[in-house]
């Protein structure tokens, strides 16, 4: 005797009966492994999301590489002004703070500019540089909306206006 068959006499089932509970628990399952692969499909897009994030919630940033880069300009600095006292000329020293604080008048190709050539623009130092660039590598390498800089941390409206003058997108 068929399994159904000792199932249906017990329960007191007839055969359609049977069949129909079998197609319901069939969807039954089916739904479950359905709403388990979105769930997995949703835990992935937030992966992402989350990595998209870090870009404008990041932490203090490496306050290790600050330091040493505030360290090597009061070394060149002190450099300069010893060898301006050394020579007797101040004069040195303050050409070498004209040249330093030349206004940048021209414009960046955002999608191509190295860390060096963005801390040109005025407001944009090394720090931002690097998020800048960490921000275009995560867009594939091409930035084509001024709005998509909001997602940076440090680049609010203002900032925005400002960058909009400077950088182009080419």
């Amino acid at each position: 005797m068929n399994p159904l068959d000792k199932l249906g006499r017990k329960l007191s089932l007839t055969r359609a009966e049977i069949t129909l509970v079998s197609v319901l628990l069939g969807f039954l399952v089916l739904g479950g492994i359905l709403k388990n692969f979105r769930s997995m499909e949703d835990a992935d897009r937030m992966v992402k999301k989350t990595e998209s994030a870090r870009f404008s919630e990041t932490e203090v940033d490496s306050l290790i590489g600050l330091a040493a880069l505030d360290q090597k300009t009061v070394k060149e600095d002190v450099a300069l002004e010893i060898a301006a006292q050394e020579s007797g000329s101040p004069a040195k020293r303050a050409e070498h703070r004209s040249w330093e604080k030349k206004v940048f008048t021209g414009t960046v190709s955002f999608n191509k500019a190295s860390s060096q050539q963005l801390q040109k623009v005025p407001g944009i130092g090394p720090v931002m540089a690097e998020r800048l660039i960490a921000f275009r590598k995560a867009k594939g390498g091409r930035v084509d909306n001024f709005q998509d800089f909001l997602e940076v941390k440090g680049i609010g409206k203002q900032k925005l206006e400002l960058l909009k003058k400077q950088f182009t997108l080419e």
